[in-house]
């Protein structure tokens, strides 16, 4: 079966999922990224790449962060960018998708970048658009969020090169995460031999293992001699019914402590996509502490957006 994202020459022209794609595409993308790190520390932070071209950011589900680090990437590679809000504009006046695109494709808009509650939204809009128009996923139900999932990789690469060798553990809500799927996909294509899910029974999605990974219910077993914490945050929106207890018996039972982290390895580095629940998924001393990556995930996320973007415009 074709894969929607590839062009006839077999090159990426839509980035709406980490699930079937090739290690190649992949390491292009992050090593694309690793050129764009340095752009952020010039007095002009700016690349004429995407100079005359529109990216609609399309957002028909609140995200501060996403939305704002796909505006800054496309501002630095110099495209115009438009930002609509949809759920608060044209939708709740009855316009379908496909009506606000075509509007948006009439105003020549070049790339998409969209995110919305359905699974499957980013794919409908792909299917829909002419060859030279490109989309990308920013997050689709409970299904992909691609972009995370390799500002992920890229960050663990960045601190543990040698991707080969390493145990990562990936905690907490992956039944509602379209990050911890779009992360696993790209971890085990990249060829990192052993990643652990740790989570309640009631937090993990049915036949979870098919993914490729170790299932853990127990904190101090999965954190032991790991390299890589990766935090989820409990996704208290996406959640139907009491699937928990209550919070403060999930931080006791899976909330990333001191105490735990310590079972890991001494070099290990902890991760956590944002926005983080302190007190919940994880305590304000690890968050805060010198293991914790949190912070250059951002960084890193404009980078890899920039990557994708541009590797979309030249194919």
């Amino acid at each position: 079966m074709n894969n929607p994202q590839l062009n006839k020459e077999g090159k990426l022209t839509h980035l709406l999922s980490i699930e079937g794609l090739s290690a190649s595409i992949l390491r292009e993308i992050l090593d694309t990224a690793e050129s764009f790190v340095g752009v952020a520390e010039r007095e002009v932070k700016k690349v004429p790449l995407l100079r005359g071209k529109t990216v609609c950011n399309l957002f028909f589900e609140n995200s501060t962060r996403t939305r704002t680090t796909f505006e800054i990437a496309a501002k630095r590679l110099s495209a115009d960018v438009i930002t609509l809000n949809v759920g608060t504009s044209s939708q709740s006046k009855g316009e379908t998708i496909l009506d606000t695109v075509d509007n948006l494709i009439a105003m020549h808009a070049d790339m998409f970048v969209v995110r919305h509650s359905q699974s499957g939204a980013a794919h409908f809009i792909a299917r829909h658009v002419q060859e030279n128009i490109h989309v990308i996923n920013a997050g689709d139900g409970r299904h992909a969020h691609p972009t995370q999932g390799l500002l992920d990789v890229f960050t663990i690469r960045h601190y543990k090169p040698e991707m080969h060798n390493l145990r990562v553990a990936v905690v907490g809500d992956l039944l509602h995460s379209r990050v911890a799927r779009s992360e696993i996909h790209a971890l085990t294509t990249l060829g990192v031999p052993e990643v652990r899910v740790i989570a309640p029974k009631t937090l993990l999605p049915e036949h979870v293992e098919k993914l490729g990974v170790r299932v853990f219910h127990d904190m101090a077993e999965g954190l032991k001699d790991v390299d890589v914490v990766m935090m989820l945050r409990l996704q208290n929106e996406r959640m139907n019914g009491a699937l928990l207890p209550s919070a403060q018996e999930y931080f006791k039972c899976y909330g990333l402590t001191q105490e735990k982290l310590a079972l890991a390895r001494p070099d290990a580095i902890v991760m956590h996509p944002g926005p983080m629940n302190r007190g919940v998924e994880i305590d304000s001393a690890v968050a805060d502490g010198n293991q914790s990556v949190i912070l250059p995930q951002v960084t890193y996320g404009i980078a890899i957006r920039m990557a994708v973007m541009s590797i979309l415009a030249g194919n």
